[in-house]
């Protein structure tokens, strides 16, 4: 197969960040999606209806015919009142970033009890509850599966609330996700499909594949893919976290990849491997639209079997896979 033809693709879970370079994020993931979900935490944070038009006015700015899923960042002691104000202003989704987790949630929640009238608000609104699914106290590769119990209890004492546990990384998240109820969905990203921790750190360490959660080794990749496979509510997120490339190479490097200019052309390649191209497009395009309940998207995108050389550095940023010849590449129709 040469040519594959696909409905626009969602992106729903990206990095847009604040900033001198957000205009070139933005415009780099309308390049091939129609539809995104911005992450809250930014620099402010996205936490008040104010913050959040002002936000969305300056993506929608830089790329017009983006659609927009709104989401704010939950914080503690986050009162009920606030919830339904941005709820009233836009936002679908409250995000959920245990404290210390990662990039700019130092000042995030330490335990659910502390934003319980939030929580009830998602309820109450309709909002999709978003987890940054990792327990910041555990051994770093150890996080998301130490995080598991706090998302049961979650589930268990709120049961109107949809939830969607984002970038998967081991196969004790896909199983619970696989054996959850209906209110449970997952995004996966294309990093976590197609490297594992030997690529980050076999050889020589690769800064610009080091994300959180942290790339695991084949055997949890592969429990993705048979997820990814096999799960009508498992749908692609890109987790894509541009960095500068001097920040990213200096002696902290922060935690984040730049999916957005290769995603769609490495997961054609995973799905090629796996035999399942057919299965792509219901994975990037109509999963998780369902799942959000919004109508799939009207535009189109061909995937054509056309090798390319990933830059080494596209909008200031490192892309993931930088350096590599990819088989496919993508276009608009």
């Amino acid at each position: 197969m040469r040519d594959l033809l696909l409905r626009a693709p969602d992106d729903f879970h990206v990095h847009f960040r604040s900033g001198p370079g957000m205009g070139e994020y933005v415009r780099r993931t309308s390049a091939f999606f129609d539809r995104a979900l911005p992450m809250p935490n930014t620099l402010p944070p996205l936490a008040d209806p104010e913050t959040l038009a002002a936000y969305a006015e300056k993506v929608r700015a830089a790329a017009p015919g983006l659609d927009l899923v709104l989401s704010i960042k939950l914080f503690p002691g986050m009162s009920a009142d606030t919830v339904r104000a941005c709820a009233r202003a836009g936002a679908r989704v409250g995000k959920y970033y245990p404290a210390g987790a990662t990039t700019h949630s130092r000042d995030g929640i330490p335990t659910p009890r502390e934003i319980r009238d939030a929580l009830e608000a998602l309820e109450e609104t309709g909002m999709v509850l978003s987890v940054h699914g990792e327990d910041p106290e555990a051994p770093v590769l150890e996080r998301e599966r130490a995080f598991l119990p706090v998302l049961r209890g979650l589930l268990a004492d709120h049961p109107r609330l949809r939830v969607v546990l984002e970038h998967l990384s081991t196969r004790e998240a896909a199983e619970f996700v696989l054996a959850g109820p209906d209110r449970l969905g997952a995004t996966v990203t294309a990093h976590h499909l197609s490297f594992t921790t030997d690529d980050l750190a076999g050889g020589a360490l690769r800064p610009h594949l080091f994300c959180k959660p942290v790339l695991q080794d084949r055997t949890h990749r592969d429990a993705l893919r048979k997820a990814v496979l096999s799960c009508d509510r498992v749908f692609f997120g890109s987790d894509s976290a541009p960095h500068p490339r001097g920040l990213k190479e200096s002696g902290e490097a922060p935690a984040g990849v730049y999916a957005a200019p290769v995603a769609l052309p490495l997961l054609a390649a995973v799905f090629e491997e796996e035999e399942a191209l057919d299965r792509l497009e219901a994975f990037v395009s109509f999963r998780g639209a369902r799942f959000y309940g919004l109508p799939p998207n009207r535009g189109r995108i061909r995937l054509t079997r056309e090798p390319w050389t990933v830059p080494e550095e596209m909008d200031g940023a490192v892309p993931a896979a930088a350096g590599s010849t990819l088989a496919w590449n993508v276009e608009r129709v």
